[in-house]
């Protein structure tokens, strides 16, 4: 009954990682459940279509699967595997470039503790005979042609004691070297995909006291050959003519695009002028250009190509690779920049070079799950730069920096104030360590 009790909380504990994940997927699919899989964490996790397939053959073919997310679970196979690069090489021809492969893998440096769970009679079935180090995955997901883009440990007290099992197995993960003690890790592979096809393209561009750019953000657009893009301006409560001027541009530049379209906020704030545009978007990808001209537009090629050629399923732009130009960042805007950069990586698992950079891209059908995710996790980024990379990273796009060379803006101010702002992103980032560093829900057993 005691083993019983502790292998319910143990893989409950697993099941609600991984369920961090796939509770804005569309299905899951464990593949070749191990012969003493008791099937509880399957059972657990949290996901709108779930299905258990033992063989190749009876593999669905998700190949085609472009707005969907699949969630592959290997629960153990790694640890009881001869050739784990054929493995994912098989299970690689079936997937698409939106399929993620989830692993459950036992820590490589705590064999002698399987041995005795297995001894003792905490476990059932075949003792682990293959462990990777956090160095074997990355070279097996190389050359098996995926992308390690998630690693977090899991599992200190596999039990219930005194009800302080849940805040150690909340904070230790987050404590250099400890997080490496865990009983076993959740690992996350993305397959390399390109794109076969050209995705439309929606660029929207938020305006506010920007009537001096507006022309010339068109003016400068890059051709993207074969590709449909449109362009949605959003201003929001100038009062320097900017609206009026978009009135100007628009029917000018109007066959130059697909679609160009201009609405006006009734709110405040970049984060609402996003979540507005986005609402109107009709392009497969999404990107965010500012009217200040500050990030060149000519870039946003670049972008777009890094994302077809399945470099990752979100951009981001970084400012903080290049000279900047001028006075086109503050020193002090700078070091807040590299804090939040280096704070945000900590947080997130994910490695960023600037977190604040405005130019971003992804597709929109994930746009719909940052949605999703943003209603369980609370809305409380009011610029929207946090609220879209908080949730590309815990739904494991895959994220890649673009370098970009900042330049000054010619027209008009800056509208951030770096100490207000600045706490507000303070918090913010206080709030992201709390609910997704320590914020796993435990069903009770």
């Amino acid at each position: 009954m005691i083993f019983q009790h502790w292998r319910t909380y143990f893989n409950q504990l697993i099941a609600s990682e991984i369920s961090t994940i796939s509770r804005y997927y569309n299905q899951l699919i464990q593949w070749k459940p191990l012969a003493h899989d008791t099937g509880l964490v399957f059972e657990a996790i949290e996901c709108a279509s779930k299905q258990k397939i033992t063989d190749q053959g009876q593999f669905p073919d998700l190949r085609k699967e472009r707005e969907k997310r699949s969630m592959i679970l290997l629960n153990g196979n790694l640890n009881h595997h001869l050739d784990i690069q054929t493995l994912l090489l098989e299970l690689k021809t079936k997937l698409s470039r939106t399929s993620r492969v989830t692993i459950v893998a036992f820590n490589p440096y705590l064999r002698w503790v399987y041995w005795l769970a297995n001894r003792w009679g905490f476990r059932k079935g075949e003792q682990p005979f293959t462990f990777v180090t956090r160095t074997d995955l990355h070279n097996i997901a190389k050359i098996s042609g995926y992308e390690l883009v998630r690693i977090r440990p899991v599992g200190y007290i596999p039990f219930r004691i005194f009800g302080i099992e849940t805040i150690i197995n909340s904070i230790l993960p987050t404590i250099p070297v400890f997080k490496w003690l865990s009983l076993v890790t959740i690992i996350t592979l993305r397959p390399v995909i390109p794109e076969k096809r050209k995705p439309s393209l929606s660029i929207l561009i938020p305006a506010r006291n920007e009537k001096g750019n507006i022309e010339e953000a068109l003016k400068r657009m890059p051709a993207l050959e074969k590709t449909k893009v449109e362009i949605i301006f959003v201003e929001g409560h100038s009062s320097d003519g900017t609206w009026d001027e978009i009135q100007r541009v628009l029917p000018e530049y109007s066959s130059q695009f697909h679609k160009l379209v201009a609405f006006q906020q009734t709110g405040k704030g970049k984060g609402d002028a996003v979540r507005l545009g986005f609402s109107h978007a009709t392009g497969e990808l999404l990107t965010i250009l500012d009217a200040d001209l500050t990030m060149p537009p000519e870039m946003l090629g670049k972008f777009y190509d890094a994302y077809c050629q399945g470099q990752a399923d979100f951009i981001n732009g970084s400012r903080l690779v290049y000279p900047l130009e001028g006075q086109a960042m503050r020193f002090l805007n700078r070091l807040g920049n590299v804090f939040f950069a280096k704070m945000l990586s900590a947080v997130l698992e994910t490695r960023l070079g600037d977190s604040l950079c405005g130019t971003k891209l992804f597709s929109k059908h994930d746009y719909q799950r940052m949605i999703a995710w943003r209603h369980d996790f609370g809305d409380f980024d009011p610029f929207g730069d946090f609220e879209i990379l908080f949730p590309a990273s815990i739904l494991t796009l895959g994220i890649v920096d673009i370098p970009v060379y900042y330049r000054a803006r010619l027209y008009g101010e800056t509208q951030i104030s770096r100490f207000s702002h600045g706490w507000m992103l303070l918090k913010m980032t206080a709030i992201g360590f709390l609910r997704i560093k320590t914020g796993r829900r435990i069903t009770q057993p």
